[in-house]
């Protein structure tokens, strides 16, 4: 893991994006996360069809899903907003 990109253990459901927020941070700057429904649900072979039930499947595959942001971070993948959006 890259030790210059920090991950907060904040999340947030946002039902307009049907997608998670999370925050990184690199070299003081904040980067906005966003994990989709559709890749959790694809990533954990499984059906999220509530908002706690979306948020208990970003908890156990945080790892993951901080390595993917990682990656697209250090690939300078931002989207036209600044963010990173995996899915």
């Amino acid at each position: 893991m890259n030790q210059d990109i920090l991950f907060d253990d904040r999340q947030t459901w946002d039902e307009t994006r049907q997608a998670v927020s999370f925050p990184a941070l690199q070299g003081g700057q904040l980067i906005t996360c966003w994990v989709t429904r559709a890749w959790l649900e694809q990533y954990c072979q499984r059906t999220l069809a509530t908002e706690e039930a979306v948020l208990v499947a970003f908890s156990e595959c945080r790892f993951d899903i901080e390595d993917e942001a990682e990656a697209l971070i250090e690939d300078e993948a931002f989207d036209q907003d600044g963010d990173i959006v995996i899915g």
